[in-house]
């Protein structure tokens, strides 16, 4: 499985169009996906604040799209190493590659995220 962090309203749009699209694949040509083991560096720097966060969980056997396994795009950020490689999904995504959504807050007291259990 890849993860993917978007918002709840955003995943909504995406069951009404049919596809899942975020904005970084008409600005950088790819939807940008995580490994559970990133997941929560990746939510903790970009996601700051955020309540309103869905976790998508893809089974990549099922994309359409290519998926392609490349360094992070732009600079990285804490705890996220330029050594690391990470899912980037070419195209639309197809709803039937979404096993699961999850509910996906920050812990109230910190702030932090925390990886849900994903049920594996």
């Amino acid at each position: 499985m890849i993860l993917h962090i978007t918002s709840k309203q955003e995943w909504a749009d995406a069951q009404a169009k049919g596809e899942y699209t975020a904005p970084s694949l008409a600005a950088e040509g790819f939807i940008h996906f995580s490994t559970d083991k990133q997941a929560v560096n990746v939510a903790n720097a970009f996601y700051s604040g955020r309540t309103d966060l869905v976790l998508l969980l893809v089974d990549e056997s099922r994309l359409k799209p290519e998926l392609k396994w490349e360094p992070p795009a732009g600079p990285p950020a804490d705890n996220i190493s330029e050594a690391d490689l990470f899912p980037h999904v070419y195209g639309p995504v197809n709803l039937d590659a979404v096993a699961s959504v999850l509910d996906f807050q920050p812990d109230p007291a910190t702030g932090a995220f925390t990886l849900p259990n994903l049920g594996n």
